[in-house]
């Protein structure tokens, strides 16, 4: 899993505009040439030279709004990569409440989703002896330094996000407030408190990923350096530039009524998706009623069939099957018996995530500890790197 994993750490996004450098296509070459300069220094090195430290592992950070039950694309395009993530990486998995709010929503039921997000992430195998698992707005660093990053982030470059574009459309300028525009902002906040090295996307997030990069250089531009050395700071770079990590082909979940549309807890009805907490009964109400198509036999690479494609996709990504193996078992299936054998994968799988699930529910004060400790592990890094920038920005310090 993990070589499968690396192979994609190293991906670049397409720039928005000719504004950023083309730092990510280097990335590779560097690497390669660090771990050959650290050959050569092993191999010349005396017998009696202490060895040199450890590397820093790379840091991860990722999050899930605790808007409407969590899904099983949420779980297979990102939670399920967290699992393998936190044994290669410093990781830090946080439930993005603050991005909750951009919409309208139902207020108290926020801090109960939100309580209910963080015992899904235990519940799925995120380990807190490995990851920093916290709420979002329980540091406030986060907020601080989305209002710095904000005076420096031109509005041209928001309105551009297609996001925004897309959701304002729908939901009329009376009920858009100025977070759906901004959100962005906050985006590159999370990324960048804490000094993020890689950031798991999907092919729909490229573009707030590439913002935030480009954010982090202005920012650096503008404060970081001889500016921030003249202030008493140390110099150099404010923030480190992340780079994209792309989860796994095949993790990109759609809904169940259209093969062309993602797989998504605003969509208005419920049979488009698999809630990880949807009984026994419900899954397979679902997978009977979900969109196929007439033609005989199961095909992956046909583009005229997608829900077919997605099916067969997560059925093999739930068993740990190979593309190969999936087709030989499945390609003269007829959908009735596919369904079936689906809808058992399916409940095999999500069994034992929601039994653990109710535990940790159950046991309110262990879910707490959990998120207590994750945040102040979180707090130490990222208020770190919110004084660095109010000194380098010139504010009188506390």
């Amino acid at each position: 899993m993990s070589r499968a994993l690396l192979s994609h750490i190293l991906h670049r996004p397409p720039l928005l505009a000719s504004r950023s450098g083309a730092r990510g296509g280097a990335l590779p070459s560097r690497l390669r040439a660090l771990r050959l300069n650290c050959s050569a220094a092993e191999a010349t090195a005396s017998a009696d030279e202490a060895p040199a430290p450890p590397a820093r592992k790379k840091r991860v950070v990722s999050g899930v709004q605790p808007t409407g039950m969590v899904h099983l694309g949420n779980y297979l395009g990102a939670i399920k990569n967290w699992v393998a993530l936190q044994d290669l990486y410093e990781t830090f998995f946080f439930i993005v409440d603050l991005h909750a709010i951009t919409l309208p929503y139902d207020a108290p039921e926020l801090s109960k989703a939100t309580r209910s997000t963080a015992a899904i992430y235990l519940a799925c195998g995120i380990d807190s002896s490995k990851a920093s698992i916290f709420v979002q707005s329980h540091v406030r660093a986060h907020i601080e330094l989305m209002w710095l990053l904000s005076s420096s982030t031109p509005i041209g470059w928001l309105n551009k996000m297609i996001q925004f574009k897309e959701k304002s459309r729908k939901a009329g300028n009376e009920n858009v407030g100025v977070a759906l525009l901004t959100y962005p902002v906050l985006m590159a906040s999370d990324i960048l408190l804490y000094q993020s090295d890689l950031v798991p996307v999907g092919e729909d997030q490229t573009q707030h990923l590439e913002l935030t990069r480009e954010i982090s250089e202005r920012v650096n531009n503008l404060y970081g350096g001889r500016k921030w050395k003249k202030l008493g700071g140390r110099g150099g770079s404010l923030f480190k530039v992340p780079e994209a990590l792309i989860p796994p082909a095949g993790a990109r979940v759609m809904s169940l009524t259209d093969g062309l549309s993602k797989m998504s807890k605003s969509a208005p009805s419920d049979l488009s998706r698999i809630n990880l907490l949807d009984p026994k009964d419900v899954i397979v109400n679902k997978i009977k009623r979900c969109k196929t198509d007439s033609l005989p036999g199961l095909e992956f690479d046909n583009p005229e069939r997608p829900e077919c494609k997605n099916l067969l996709s997560v059925y093999q990504i739930i068993t740990g099957k190979t593309k190969e193996e999936v087709v030989s078992e499945c390609q003269d299936m007829n959908w009735g018996t596919f369904k079936a054998t689906l809808t058992d994968a399916l409940i095999d799988h999500l069994q034992p995530i929601q039994v653990r699930y109710e535990e940790i529910m159950s046991d309110p004060g262990y879910l707490d500890s959990v998120l207590l400790d994750g945040a102040g592990k979180a707090s130490e890094i990222a208020d770190s790197t919110l004084n660095n920038v109010y000194q380098a920005m010139g504010f009188l310090r506390r």
